[in-house]
């Protein structure tokens, strides 16, 4: 397999793994609708980073990592889903008039939207398990696990999911212009109760998955 092929398959890999539309996409759609194109891309491009390097400790096996996230998993799920909530009632309660104010006087602060999405994503590590299930499918790395291949299927990994959430924004910013005032009051209902209902999901599997252990 020559190095292109490698580096393809990686893009490839990475856009794939990132279209699955879970909380993530609803707050890059959502800032993309609310506050602009790039506060949706650097939110989406947060996100591209978290999942790039989930994808580097399952291709490198660094162990300790995956040791840590397997015997503390419940308690990541029970913390992730803390933080979908609070940020689902977030958004739920966002003024859009506030929204519009602030893009208007250019207040947004994009990295802080990069960060926000990048901490959130890997409040959920669970995509490591992922990356493991598809690198040891596709036979996509082999020899050294520091060679140079392996990086190019990382960086192809960014890359893919980069392309992935400057696809997505680009296309839900063609209807910005379209969604008024009360268009984006309902979308902040709709995408905080929804991103609430993801954050409540994985804060009762936990707490349940917590029980369990402590009572068997």
């Amino acid at each position: 397999m020559n190095l292109i092929e490698i580096l393809i398959k990686g893009i490839v890999l990475g856009f794939l793994t990132s279209i699955p539309l879970g909380p993530i996409g609803m707050i890059c759609i959502q800032r993309t609708l609310g506050k602009g194109r790039w506060s949706g891309f650097m939110s989406g491009l947060g996100a591209a980073t978290a999942d790039t390097f989930l994808a580097v400790v399952a291709g490198l096996g660094l162990s300790f990592v995956i040791e840590f996230i397997t015997g503390h998993i419940v308690y990541l799920k029970i913390f992730g889903g803390l933080v979908l909530i609070f940020l689902g009632v977030r958004v739920f309660l966002k003024d859009p008039v506030k929204q519009v104010r602030e893009k208007k006087l250019n207040k947004n602060s994009h990295h802080t939207d990069y960060l926000s999405v990048l901490a959130l994503t890997l409040t959920n590590p669970i995509a490591i398990f992922l990356f493991i299930a598809l690198f040891t499918g596709l036979n996509l790395l082999n020899g050294s696990k520091h060679s140079f291949s392996h990086y190019l299927v990382f960086a192809g990994i960014f890359i893919g999911a980069s392309m992935w959430w400057f696809t997505l924004t680009s296309l839900v910013n063609i209807y910005r212009d379209k969604f008024r005032l009360k268009s984006l009051w309902w979308l902040n209902k709709i995408t905080g109760a929804l991103i609430g209902i993801f954050g409540l999901t994985a804060l009762t599997i936990g707490l349940t998955s917590l029980v369990k252990i402590l009572f068997n």
